[in-house]
């Protein structure tokens, strides 16, 4: 029996309670039940148009019909795997399967037109989308949100604590804490927006993309117009106008994509708040019994945001072979789309415990004024880029040469040399007022 101590991947071993949630999406348990759904709900929709061999059938039914896969249960599953071990096929297994419920409920004389015309990517292409549809709302998107949500919390709550600014690691015009941490907030809300405005799509159109099976039996009946509701209406998901066997999977690329540039920006968060902790701009809360290092006992480590790091990068590579492979399949297609995707709930896993792990790290997080008030205050330098340019709107010449000259020195540069300096310059009171008026602490922009 596998269990998080036998699990030979750490996302349903070690990370379980962080991943779990996804089973409902991911699992095979999952897919079989989605697929039981797409297959059921295909039926209703036949009953609906109505098709002569089916108008005798009470739609009271339907809702008997919906509880199978509304109440799937792991022996269900069970019965569909044991049925795939007979076909070797594990679409047809739940086309069976479903025969058999039929003739449980009295069904027997409607159970040819389960899987009626239909190819087994037609249940694969709309199963998977609707499960990634189903996890990035109700797992992915509250996950990136809470972490959106702190960023601007505590973007507001340090909106006037002046920092430092590190450009190539150097000190640079001084920011706010604020403003920073709600750099990375806009950027997570901008490809959040992008993300949420891909379609979710999947490909439903028989054997080779072109209903002619459909088509040959039933040519009366519209049949792209009702995949195109069906799909819509019923499944939630887009229908892709032209198909070869399988999906085109162009949407789901751009949604990996969309995921990678969202881990990336994640991964530049958890470098920048590490530094921060190495700078000693923040402290982070201690837990009783938790052990930093197992040979140096004052240590307190920010592994919270390494392993954020190592999992983000684990999920963009897996997001960036699935959206590079899954769009390539030779001609009508190739299986090689099967078994790749069979892995999307992968990188979901690694994304769920690194952002669990990153808003675990940042609540830690205790604000260190004293010690980014003292690097400012070491740092008078980076006021020499207000002065040259006051300087420049003057005609003072040569301002950039002369506060170069000034600065750029491995001597210290203090408030009083720098009041000194001004003093030196030729220019009216008013603007010597306004250069002496300037600070490492005010000089930090909107």
């Amino acid at each position: 029996m596998i269990s998080p101590l036998t699990a030979v991947s750490p996302i349903d071993g070690r990370y379980h309670s962080k991943t779990q949630q996804l089973s409902q999406y991911f699992s095979e348990f999952a897919l079989i039940r989605y697929r039981a759904k797409v297959e059921i709900e295909y039926f209703i929709a036949l009953c609906n148009i109505p098709l002569p061999q089916l108008k005798g059938i009470d739609p009271a039914c339907f809702a008997t019909l919906r509880g199978i896969y509304e109440n799937f249960t792991e022996a269900d599953a069970q019965r569909i795997k044991d049925i795939e071990a007979i076909t070797n096929h594990d679409v047809k297994a739940v086309e069976y399967f479903l025969k058999e419920c039929f003739d449980q409920l009295g069904l027997q004389q409607y159970k040819e037109f389960i899987h009626f015309g239909l190819t087994s990517q037609d249940i694969n292409n709309t199963a998977t989308p609707m499960s990634i549809k189903d996890a990035l709302h109700d797992a992915i998107l509250p996950a990136i949100g809470q972490i959106i949500a702190w960023l601007n919390e505590h973007a507001q709550l340090w909106h006037d604590v002046p920092m430092l600014a590190k450009t190539h690691g150097q000190p640079a015009s001084p920011t706010r804490m604020g403003k920073e941490l709600r750099v990375f907030a806009y950027r997570l809300e901008q490809q959040l927006q992008q993300l949420q405005n891909v379609p979710v799509s999947g490909k439903f159109g028989g054997a080779t993309g072109n209903f002619n099976a459909h088509l040959v039996t039933y040519p009366d009946i519209n049949w792209i117009e009702f995949a195109n509701r069906f799909l819509s209406e019923q499944l939630g998901i887009d229908r892709e106008q032209f198909t070869t066997q399988i999906s085109n999977y162009d949407n789901l690329g751009a949604i990996f994509d969309a995921l990678k540039r969202i881990s990336t920006i994640l991964i530049d968060l958890d470098r920048d708040i590490w530094l921060y902790i190495s700078m000693n701009y923040f402290k982070q809360k201690i837990k009783a019994g938790e052990v930093g290092s197992s040979a140096m006992p004052h240590k307190v480590n920010p592994i919270d945001f390494e392993n954020s790091e190592g999992n983000l990068g684990i999920a963009i590579s897996i997001l960036e072979h699935l959206a590079h492979k899954l769009p390539v399949s030779r001609l009508q297609r190739d299986l090689t789309d099967s078994t790749v995707l069979r892995n999307v709930g992968v990188p979901f896993g690694h994304f769920m415990i690194a952002t669990a792990s990153t808003l675990k790290g940042l609540g830690k997080l205790i604000l260190n004024a004293d010690a980014i008030e003292t690097d400012l205050q070491n740092t008078w330098a980076v006021v020499a880029e207000a002065m040259q340019t006051i300087l420049r709107r003057e005609g003072y010449p040569k301002p950039y040469e002369t506060l170069k000259q000034l600065t750029r020195t491995n001597e210290k540069i203090d408030a009083q040399r720098i009041a000194q300096f001004v003093d030196s310059l030729e220019v009216s009171d008013q603007v010597k007022a306004q250069l002496k008026a300037i600070t490492p602490h005010n000089y930090t922009g909107y």
